[in-house]
């Protein structure tokens, strides 16, 4: 795992450590191509994402480190940014990034994968949330503002998963529109701190991924300095047992293949 570019900092509000940190971790764990993606503001559940007024204070703390470590590892500077249109700001998605990662972490407002709220399911079809979170991202990769799909599968964190569907059904158009979209989609190594124990995708759906040659980046979604590239050895496995020889890293918003 030599790129990780899906990565948090403090301004988020939930997660903790210095940026400089977060990339002295990196370098010790042999990352050479490191992104912070942060939570981009959004006039929506303020308190888990930095504000519009510090966009600028963020884009200034990746410049510094980025300066700081010039020549130990590269820093990419992107948002993830949840797919709510109602939502979107040209801030946000006309801003000097590197890449724009999409996300799903609500579904009719609901944050299904925050613990806070994980009583709802109790009285949800969990069959009809898998479908529908799955048009979310198929709405999502063909609204085309977005360069990676971050955590596809998401909605398995706290292990309800569907009864009448197999996921990697629900998860094919999907994959199509994504697929089409000119995407890539990152492996996740932040399931395997969650109840779940896997990273996102899934092995089964990695495996569609690789057949249908949508590309692949990595990523640990670190929101604590010891959480970068806490599953390095997990991902590398999976890398190397489906048959993946390239991964995705993005510069200015273009997309670039590196051999692994």
């Amino acid at each position: 795992m030599v790129v990780d570019l899906h990565n948090h900092t403090y301004l988020c509000n939930h997660a903790e450590g210095e940026l400089f940190q977060f990339v002295e971790r990196a370098i010790e764990k042999g990352i050479k191509i490191f992104g912070f993606s942060d939570h981009a503001p959004m006039s929506f559940d303020p308190n888990f994402r930095m504000k519009f007024s510090e966009i600028e204070l963020y884009f200034q703390l990746i410049d510094e480190v980025r300066e700081k470590y010039k020549g130990k590892i590269e820093i990419l500077k992107a948002f993830e940014v949840d797919y709510l249109p109602k939502y979107h700001d040209n801030r946000v998605l006309k801003s000097n990034v590197d890449y724009l990662i999409g996300s799903i972490h609500f579904l009719d407002g609901w944050g299904f994968d925050n613990p806070e709220f994980i009583g709802r399911y109790e009285s949800e079809d969990i069959d009809s949330l898998w479908k529908l979170y799955f048009s979310e991202i198929t709405n999502m990769a063909n609204s085309n503002l977005f360069d990676i799909v971050g955590h596809i599968d998401l909605m398995k964190v706290f292990k309800f998963l569907p009864i009448e569907n197999r996921i990697e059904d629900l998860a094919e158009e999907s994959l199509k529109a994504i697929k089409k979209s000119g995407m890539a989609i990152e492996i996740n190594g932040s399931g395997f701190r969650k109840p779940i124990g896997e990273a996102y995708p899934s092995e089964t759906i990695l495996k569609m991924v690789y057949d249908m040659k949508i590309p692949i980046t990595t990523s640990s979604d670190a929101h604590y300095v010891e959480q970068v590239g806490m599953f390095k050895n997990e991902i590398n496995n999976l890398l190397s047992q489906i048959g993946f020889k390239e991964v995705a890293v993005f510069r200015n918003r273009e997309m670039e293949l590196l051999k692994i």
